[in-house]
């Protein structure tokens, strides 16, 4: 179609990347070790650091155990993580919005 704006749009995180992100995120808040939250988690530290690097996925169960370990709620997890996904579509929509009157 001639003069057609064609966008590439970039890749979202995956699930498993997002909730890395948010895990690693709470349990710096926290001040928490990874050896320590692996611990009370009862997860091998490892494992853990593979979970918040996204390279692995996680169970229900795990997200449960990581987040009560935590103290904090799944749900609190996944809205987080919901957060991070939508970042970059929301940078690449306010790059091809055009500003509105009074920004010009």
């Amino acid at each position: 179609m001639p003069g057609a704006v064609t966008t590439r749009r970039t890749p979202e995180p995956l699930l498993r990347q997002a909730l890395g992100l948010t895990l690693r995120a709470f349990r710096a808040d926290k001040g928490v070790t990874l050896r320590e939250l692996a611990a009370v988690a009862r997860v091998s530290p490892g494992y853990l650091s593979e979970l918040e690097r996204g390279r692995k996925e996680v169970s229900s169960e795990l997200l449960a155990a990581v987040c009560h370990a935590l103290e904090v709620s799944v749900a609190d997890v996944l809205i987080e993580a919901a957060g991070f996904m939508a970042l970059p579509s929301m940078d690449e929509e306010l790059a091809s919005t055009a500003p509105a009157a009074s920004e010009a």
